[in-house]
């Protein structure tokens, strides 16, 4: 199992989870993470492919396919193994704040009356 030493930052776990499903290039990752997240995350061209290496350089994602197109080498990115088990046990984790956070809302809320959950 890949131990990370850190929490896993926002834009991180966008990436990864745009990468769940499919491989995609830069662009479409750009898009798909400003979709997951409903327009609040829009990733900066430097600060995706920084994020993209260092991804790399961490073993959490792979060159899935390199093309040129109009001149310009286009990259498709895929999540490897080690991204996919790091990813889930983000979501695990994170699944189980959730619960815990609202366990202890609607036990201060009772069955929640002013609507706190909703």
């Amino acid at each position: 199992m890949v131990e990370r030493k850190r929490t896993m930052q926002e834009p991180t776990l966008l990436l990864l989870t745009a990468l769940a499903d499919a491989p995609r290039h830069g662009y479409a990752l750009a898009q798909e993470v400003q979709a997951i997240s409903h327009g609040r995350v829009r990733l900066r061209t430097g600060t995706l492919y920084g994020s993209l290496e260092r991804l790399q350089q961490e073993g959490l994602v792979e060159v899935f396919s390199e093309e040129r197109v109009e001149g310009r080498l286009r990259r498709t990115y895929a999540l490897t193994a080690d991204g996919r088990q790091v990813l889930a046990e983000e979501a695990r984790r994170l699944a189980a704040t959730a619960r815990e956070a609202t366990r202890r809302l609607k036990k201060a809320v009772g069955d929640d009356p002013a609507g706190a959950l909703a």
